[in-house]
């Protein structure tokens, strides 16, 4: 529940505006692993609009029209007796807040002044650390609107064990677009609810007695800043991961040599390192430096979650409802990450993400099913760095028809010592923003890395 400083005005349960008819769906091996983990919490800072007075029943109304479309978020989690887990589209509702917070401005809240995010962002979100699992007994979703003295935060929270970041945006920028059409009820392209896949499995997730705990410590210090990159910076840093160094070509050659850089019988490294890969690699390092561990031969994980909808063939759907999502761990020593050039860090993420064709893809899932279970997100060794969110989500096509998006922030949830969630920049372009989550002393190493900090840019 929000502190004090944000005042709760109501709180109702919204329904769809149309009984739904669609049967249970079963959780997936994507799905499935998501219930030990915090809901999404995101939401949209706009302008206030023109006229306040209506805005709320609006946006009660148009979320009432939303959930129509997406029936699985108005329902419940069920466990049956077999221990398969199901959601429920039974019409229970979501939850709608309507809060006030006239004690804060737009521009204080993302005033260029600021260094780390605005704490006032926390207070904008329901369910706060909730985790996934207890949608068996709460509501799958909440909207919490805002109203600040000059403007309004829409802030999202959604069950993580029935979407993904995909489905979690389709289903706002849905909303949004049916606020912004009115009467014409202006609708994206519809949520695939099939259950079909190669995801849909036999297998079933032993859950402990009581539920499935957090698998990091939530109360742990952390900072938590929004770095910008503007696209002539990331073109840059994309220049250096692809610029050729002798040293790196033989370890490369050497990597061929050892038989697993060759996949589907190309050469995996002569593909262009794209621009995404270069940031990542270059905030790798950095972290990496500002860690400042004492064992060089220590090993750093960077895992990056990837969308597989379009990587299994036949291709799924891309606007399949729910998680469809793998992480990808790469892994170096702490020397090489340091001591070697861009290159090096790029070229290991950019060969893990091509190689994560469908072969590996079905891997992953035969390996889950081999051993159901949880997902275990954290930084369990002091050197992970888990890369969440993407630049490729439509986040400021949330127009809820007085304007796109000022900023996008995000609540509590799931955020740990070097969790990284990716934006993209208001601006667009290419330009990305990244929130970055680290520990106070790790977070001020990182603010005085110069070859890091030349390429961000600050926000107009």
């Amino acid at each position: 529940m929000p502190s004090s400083s944000t005042t709760i005005v109501s709180r109702c349960l919204v329904h769809p505006d149309h009984k739904s008819s669609m049967k249970p769906l079963k959780l997936s091996v994507s799905d499935l692993p998501m219930l030990s983990c915090h809901y999404i919490q995101k939401g949209v800072l706009l302008t206030a609009p023109t006229s306040s007075e209506d805005l709320i029943l609006s946006l009660k109304h148009s979320l009432s029209a939303a959930l129509s479309h997406f029936p699985a978020l108005a329902g419940r989690l069920s466990t049956d007796c077999q221990g398969y887990v199901h959601i429920d589209c039974n019409d229970a509702g979501v939850d709608f807040i309507h809060a006030k917070a006239k004690h804060l401005t737009l521009n204080a809240v993302v005033s260029p002044t600021l260094v780390d995010v605005h704490p006032c962002f926390k207070e904008f979100f329901a369910y706060d650390m909730m985790i996934s699992y207890a949608g068996h007994h709460n509501p799958l979703a909440a909207i919490q609107v805002t109203e600040l003295a000059d403007a309004v935060f829409v802030g999202c929270t959604v069950n993580h064990a029935v979407t993904d970041g995909t489905s979690f945006w389709h289903f706002f920028n849905t909303f949004a677009a049916i606020n912004k059409g009115g009467a014409a009820k202006k609708v994206l392209r519809a949520p695939d609810f099939t259950r079909e896949t190669v995801i849909n499995s036999d297998a079933v997730l032993f859950v402990p007695a009581g539920g499935p705990a957090l698998t990091f410590d939530a109360k742990a210090p952390i900072r938590e800043r929004v770095f910008h990159f503007s696209r002539e910076s990331i073109q840059k840093l994309k220049l250096r991961a692809n610029a050729k160094s002798n040293e790196l070509t033989e370890v490369m050659e050497k990597q061929v040599n050892d038989g697993w850089k060759i996949v589907n019988g190309k050469v995996i490294g002569k593909d262009e390192i794209s621009s995404f890969q270069s940031l990542s690699a270059q905030l790798w390092r950095a972290v990496t430096r500002a860690r400042k561990f004492n064992d060089p031969a220590k090993t750093s994980t960077f895992r990056m979650a990837v969308n597989f909808r379009h990587r299994l063939e036949p291709k799924m759907d891309p606007f399949y409802f729910g998680n469809a999502i793998q992480s990808i761990p790469t892994v170096a020593t702490v020397r090489d990450i340091v001591s070697q050039d861009l290159r090096f860090c790029a070229e290991l993420l950019h060969r893990n993400v091509i190689a994560h064709d469908d072969a590996t893809v079905r891997r992953g899932i035969e390996d889950w099913e081999n051993a159901p279970r949880l997902f275990p997100l954290g930084n369990f060794d002091g050197a992970m760095i888990t890369m969440g969110s993407s630049p490729r989500f439509p986040m400021y096509d949330n127009d809820f028809g007085w304007g796109r998006p000022v900023a996008i922030r995000s609540g509590k949830a799931n955020k740990f010592d070097g969790k990284i969630s990716a934006f993209p920049g208001r601006e667009g372009n290419g330009s990305v923003d990244l929130e970055v989550v680290l520990a106070p002393e790790t977070m001020a190493g990182l603010e005085n890395d110069m070859e890091f900090m030349q390429y961000v840019t600050q926000v107009v």
